[in-house]
């Protein structure tokens, strides 16, 4: 009886083990998932936020495509250093 008992025991002690880490795993994908949008979303929305300007100004400049054109460039630089930026800030939490 006294081998059973222990066996017991450690069956209970090893599954605790088990729960925890698979438990630690799923927290770290979720964290990892969370800030590849975030790095996709910061990008995506500086160079819409670029190209909606440079159109705005276009046609109030009239000046067809040009503000365009340079107003998405510039979006597309700002959304790569915030990129850049968030990356960094992620490696230095971790």
């Amino acid at each position: 009886m006294k081998i059973q008992d222990e066996f017991k025991t450690r069956l209970k002690i090893a599954k605790s083990k088990i729960k925890k880490s698979s438990h630690a795993i799923n927290e770290n994908k979720g964290t990892f998932m969370g800030n590849a949008f975030k790095l996709g979303t910061e990008l995506v929305a500086a160079v819409g936020v670029g190209t909606i300007i440079g159109f705005i100004l276009d046609n109030w400049f009239d000046t067809k495509p040009w503000l365009l054109i340079i107003f998405f460039f510039l979006g597309a630089a700002a959304g790569i250093l915030n990129v850049i930026r968030a990356a960094n800030r992620m490696q230095k939490e971790d």
